[in-house]
Formats: C-alpha cells, sequence, structure tokens
C-alpha cells in the first residue's frame, strides 16, 4: 500500500527515526577539555569560571547521533545505497536477541553562543541552542520480530502471542535561550571550588509520545488478531494547524517553558603555595593561573525542566481489548491525513479519559567528571552521563543514553587531540577521535570503531566553528596583544 506522507508525519517520525538522542552530552570527548570554553558550559555550567579566556564565542556547531539495538546495516549499502535494499543483504535484524529492543538519537545545533570572564573568579555566558531528540522501544525481541517480519503476511507467527508490559515512542524538537552564570566559590593553598547555574528560556517547536502498557497481540491470521492493553498518544496542537508548511511549527517564543542546569567543579591544586601562576607555556593565557589543577572533579544536572503543550484535537488513550480486530482497518488509507487516520482508528477502541494538555519533561541528565593533569600537556579523563528519568512512569519526555566515557587528550593552546572511549547501557563499545585546530572542532565518538565494523547500527559526529578566543592584555596595548611572559608573583614582604 503506497502512503502519502504529509509535513505531521515527517516531523513527528523524522524526529523519533533520524533526530531522535537521545544521548546526554554534546561534543562527547571534548567537552571536559580545559580548552572547550563555551563549549564546556552546556555540560556543566561551572566550567565557565576561571576559565583562561577573556571571551570565548561560538559561531556555529552540529551534533548528530542516532542508533538502535535491533537494526545494523552493511557499511558499504550505507554508503552506496541500492535501489531496493533487501534484508539480510542490506540490513539485519537482531532477530536472536535475549533482551528489549532500542533506539534513539539527537540533533544539536549550537547557534552563536558567547562566553565572558568578568574577572579571573567569576563570568557570565549566553547560549542558543536549537535541539531534537527521541527515544523509542522497550519491546521485547520477539515483539520486534513480528512487526518487522512481514507483518502481518507471515503464517509463523499465526496462532501466536506476543507480550509486553512497555513500548514507547517520544520525541521532541525546541529551542532554548540560556543564561549561565559562574564563580570560584572557594579558594584555598590546596583547591579550588566552582559553581555556576544556567537559567534556559524555552520554546517548543514539536512533540509527540505514543505508549503502549500491559499489551499482548494474537496473531489469528493475516487480517485478524487479537489485542490486549492500552495505548497512549497525543502530540502538539500545532502539529495540526501547521498544514504541509513546517515553517509553520517554528517560533521562538511559542510553548514557552523553563529548565536549569546546575553543577559544581573542585580543582585538586597540591603546588598552589600563594605565589601565584609559573606556568609560562602559554603566553596568550590571560588567566594563566586557570590552569594549574592537578586533577579536576565535577558533578552537573542538566535539563530540568520542560514544556507544556496542548493535544491535537484527536489525541487520545485507548483500550485496545478487541478479538478478532481486522488488521486492514490499521492501514493508512490514500489521501488520507494524519488527522483523519487518527480520529478513524480511535473510533474502534474504548476511549479512557485524559487530560487536553500534556507536560514534556527534558533529557536530565546527571554528569560525573574526573579529570587528571599528567603532565600539562597529557591529560586524561573520564565522564559519565546518567539518565534520571528513563523510568517508564512517564510518558511524556525525552531521556538521555547511559553511558561511561575514557578520554586521552593531547591539549595545547592552538592545538588538541582527543581519543574518547565509550561504553553505553546497551553494551555497545566505541573509540573515535576529536580534533581542535584553531578555530575548528571536528569529532566523532565512534569513527575508529565504526571503520572497522562491517555493519552500523549506531553512528555519531560532530563539528564546531568558534572565534579563537580573545586575549586581554592586563598591562595595556590591546585586545588581542598576548600577555607577558609572566614571572613568579611573590607576595609582599611584611
Amino acid at each position: 500500500m503506497t502512503f502519502r506522507i504529509n509535513t505531521k508525519l515527517l516531523i513527528i517520525t523524522g524526529l523519533m527515526v533520524i533526530a531522535g538522542h537521545a544521548h546526554a552530552q554534546i561534543f562527547p570527548g571534548y567537552q571536559n577539555s580545559h580548552f572547550a570554553g563555551i563549549h564546556g558550559v552546556s555540560t556543566n555550567p561551572a566550567s565557565a569560571a576561571g576559565t583562561r579566556y577573556k571571551w570565548d564565542v561560538n559561531i556555529v556547531g552540529l551534533d548528530v547521533k542516532a542508533g538502535n539495538t535491533y537494526v545494523s546495516f552493511l557499511k558499504s549499502s550505507v554508503f552506496a545505497p541500492p535501489d531496493k535494499f533487501v534484508r539480510n543483504t542490506d540490513y539485519f535484524y537482531d532477530t536472536l536477541g535475549s533482551g528489549k529492543q532500542y533506539a534513539w538519537g539527537s540533533i544539536d545545533v549550537m547557534m552563536p553562543s558567547v562566553l565572558y570572564s568578568i574577572n579571573t573568579e567569576s563570568s557570565v555566558a549566553f547560549t542558543w541552542r536549537v535541539r531534537g531528540m527521541a527515544n523509542g522501544g522497550g519491546i521485547q525481541t520477539s515483539s520486534a520480530n513480528l512487526l518487522a517480519d512481514n507483518f502481518p503476511d507471515n503464517p509463523k507467527y499465526y496462532n501466536k502471542t506476543v507480550a509486553d508490559k512497555y513500548g514507547a515512542g517520544m520525541a521532541h524538537g525546541w529551542n532554548e535561550f540560556g543564561l549561565t552564570y559562574a564563580r570560584t566559590i572557594r579558594d584555598d593553598y590546596n583547591g579550588r571550588w566552582k559553581a555556576g547555574a544556567t537559567l534556559k528560556f524555552l520554546s517548543g517547536f514539536a512533540a509527540g509520545y505514543g505508549v503502549a502498557r500491559d499489551a499482548s497481540v494474537l496473531l489469528n491470521n493475516r487480517n485478524s488478531v487479537d489485542i490486549t492493553g492500552e495505548a497512549h498518544f497525543g502530540y502538539n496542537r500545532e502539529l495540526d494547524d501547521a498544514g504541509d508548511d513546517w515553517r509553520n511549527t517554528v517560533s521562538l517564543f511559542g510553548n514557552p517553558g523553563v529548565a536549569l542546569d546546575l553543577g559544581i567543579i573542585y580543582e585538586w591544586r597540591p603546588d598552589n603555595d600563594g605565589f601565584g601562576s609559573r606556568d609560562s607555556d602559554d603566553n596568550a593565557n590571560w588567566n594563566p593561573d586557570s590552569d594549574d589543577f592537578k586533577a579536576r572533579f565535577g558533578v552537573s544536572i542538566t535539563d530540568i525542566g520542560g514544556i507544556s503543550y496542548a493535544k491535537a484535537d484527536n489525541n487520545r488513550d485507548l483500550n485496545l481489548d478487541q478479538k478478532g480486530f481486522i488488521v486492514d482497518l490499521a492501514r493508512k488509507q490514500r489521501n488520507e491525513s494524519l488527522n483523519q487516520y487518527l480520529t478513524r482508528v480511535g473510533s474502534y477502541f474504548q476511549e479512557i479519559p485524559s487530560k487536553d494538555k500534556f507536560y514534556m519533561n527534558l533529557p536530565t541528565t546527571l554528569n560525573l567528571m574526573a579529570d587528571y593533569n599528567i603532565n600539562q600537556r597529557f591529560f586524561i579523563s573520564t565522564n559519565a552521563a546518567i539518565a534520571l528519568n528513563s523510568f517508564t512512569g512517564d510518558d511524556h519526555k525525552t531521556y538521555a543514553l547511559t553511558q561511561l566515557q575514557i578520554t586521552p587528550r593531547y591539549d595545547i593552546n592552538m592545538f588538541g587531540a582527543y581519543l574518547p572511549f565509550q561504553v553505553n547501557r546497551f553494551g555497545q563499545a566505541d573509540a573515535g577521535v576529536v580534533l581542535r585546530a584553531g578555530p575548528l572542532v571536528i569529532g566523532s565518538a565512534s569513527l575508529f570503531s565504526n571503520l572497522i565494523r562491517k555493519e552500523l547500527n549506531h553512528a555519531d559526529a560532530f563539528v564546531a566553528l568558534r572565534v579563537i578566543p580573545i586575549h586581554f592584555n592586563k598591562g595595556g596595548g590591546g585586545w588581542f596583544r598576548k600577555k607577558a611572559r609572566p614571572g613568579i608573583d611573590c607576595p609582599p614582604l611584611p
């Protein structure tokens, strides 16, 4: 059967399948560098305090991730797509998997953003991001096999029951403006404490969710199925009002919301003896004391908050209990709009009372970071991103992909090389590379591992362009001149 793709369906499924990630962190492997500047604020706002930069300006940045646990594609077919993808030749299903199956993805566009150091202790930042994120899955492999393997025309599934306690798909696209304040809150001979907060003003473009609970399916034959369970679905009303022009859903001030990022960083400075900085390898550093740590430890919670939406008129919760339901009735008809389709299918089932609004929670994430300074040029860091709202009790959310990452790096003023190694909650392990050269940052946390794989089921990449950080000359003579080589600043004698 041929389907006409309309704008609303394209936006929702596009977010779920292509954009929809969700990964927790933007610019993985690089975001914890002490050279990250404005690019580190999104992961931990405390990183803006006591930075090496007087100014740091992001021109534009793009971070994209997508993956799943069920379908893998032959790498040669991805880069040279055939006219028609053939199962077990161009793509493969994990039909023997023993666990549940998931899909995720994200797209994060960092628009022009700026960090400004008020002094060596306090900083402010403005960040502008446009984000899309989605999650899907939670169903058993047996259920995925039923739906993916020529449903409902495969006789081997006739008279067999599959059941799931929970299966869901959620997608969200929004704009956010962030205002950050960070400062050093304590400084002594052994260490330095920094704290920061980002207040984010949100506006939502598109949001949707579909959830099945306590569901079971018995396929009697190709056109008859026994169903039990409940279905909950909804999307924002603007998607119906947009018509065939997706741009009608985009508004910088529509569907307002508020969110918060909070962070704290402790820097261990065993050689902080009160005589000031003796690091003079980087003359362009207006605040040379900024990098005199031996180790750093950070904790942050990001994306606390969300956006309230009015549901479209056809959105409803349904009791799915039916025997002998005709499968063809669930097919989308030619020239049938998404609104018409959902209204018609909903009429076949008993409606469960529900609210006419929903609150879409952002992917609240706990970020843990440790960073060790080996010799002022070589460092090794580890960070964990832990999803705080991936539980099944909330239908209205996107959530982060929990993962652990270890990154050795080489960092100097105008160049950095980073080698992230990571593993996510599904056991997918990756190795990648990130390069920073002057104003350009480019990388992928899965590049090396995907180069040696024959089949791909997840990938990521990012690129960012910044203004080469502006340096401040305390002694006068202009903004772009390097600060003179510092000596040891001895305290005055009594």
